[in-house]
């Protein structure tokens, strides 16, 4: 059974609408619902994701207007790399990106492949690498961006760490992954029969200063389980090692825990099971219609009208 290692991954921007306009209109990812944070409903979330919205395709992004900017540093999420169908896809997005003004790094030589490094607006780090499968994509496909070259998932997550080992650790025992490859001061975690492949990338660097997490930062990452079973025995796991973590939530689009492993990632397991909202077909950000999770409809017209209240200022 193919299942995905990387669940999701959730950065951090200044302004829902104009993170639309890149991640949907220069990207061609599909906006598949904009909900609220469910701990913070004074903020959007919105989630990417390939047409079906299936684990392993999700992106999200938190819309915080105030607050300070992420500074770099390790013990941080590093960089989420998308994949593309080919090398030849990152030769349309190096030129795509430059004609639109955005930052990259052109195309380098990694892992025995090639990577485009860029970043969004808010300076998130990204990149894409070509990634061959046999499985059956859901890219989205544009008047722009045809499908040959369209992003369809998530192949991979680059953590910063000053002790790898430690954090190797964890994946190891809790998520069954396995160290693939060593290469200067990396090591490639995967394991057998992953959506696109997936792996975690674990960079090792004991010289620069903690991360200050702000805007432009990548929140965490999720990490992928089949359902409540396989969930709650990590959070058994995490509660016997006292990591600081929030314990089982039930998020309605799936259940998931919170835990800050030894270097400090914030990391979240997510379930499979559950359920995305319908997608919502809409041609501009204002047009999708705010999903909350049932939970939160009593409050919905409150929590509409502080984000309109908001997003006028």
């Amino acid at each position: 059974m193919i299942t995905p290692i990387i669940h999701h991954v959730s950065a951090i921007n200044r302004d829902a609408e104009k993170s639309y306009a890149f991640y949907n209109g220069v990207l061609g990812l599909n906006l598949h619902f904009k909900t609220v944070n469910q701990d913070d409903t004074e903020m959007y979330h919105l989630f990417f994701s390939d047409e079906k919205g299936r684990p392993g395709t999700e992106f999200t992004l938190f819309e915080m207007k105030s607050g300070v900017d992420r500074e770099f540093g390790t013990n941080a999420i590093d960089c989420t790399v998308f994949a593309v169908p080919s090398k030849e896809s990152l030769g349309f997005w190096e030129a795509r990106l430059n004609e639109r003004g955005y930052f990259n790094c052109e195309i380098e030589d990694y892992n025995d492949s090639h990577i485009l490094h860029f970043e969004d607006p808010d300076g998130v780090q990204l990149a894409l690498v070509p990634v061959e499968t046999t499985e059956q994509t859901y890219g989205m496909e544009s008047e722009a961006i045809p499908l040959e070259h369209a992003i369809f998932g998530i192949h991979s997550v680059h953590l910063r760490v000053r002790y790898a080992k430690a954090t190797e650790a964890v994946l190891t025992e809790y998520f069954n992954l396995n160290v693939s490859k060593h290469f200067e001061n990396r090591t490639v975690l995967s394991k057998p029969h992953t959506l696109f492949n997936q792996e975690i990338h674990l960079i090792e660097d004991k010289d620069s200063p903690l991360e200050v997490m702000g805007s432009g930062g990548t929140h965490h990452i999720a990490l992928s389980v089949t359902d409540d079973a396989a969930l709650t025995k990590i959070d058994e796991k995490v509660q016997a090692r006292n990591f600081l973590n929030s314990g089982i939530k039930d998020r309605e689009f799936f259940k998931s825990t919170y835990f800050r492993e030894a270097d400090g990632i914030l990391l979240e397991v997510a379930t499979n099971e559950g359920q995305l909202p319908k997608r919502t077909q809409a041609k501009t950000f204002a047009e999708y219609p705010l999903s909350l999770p049932t939970f939160l409809e009593p409050r919905r017209e409150s929590i509409e009208a502080y984000l309109t209240r908001q997003n006028h200022y």
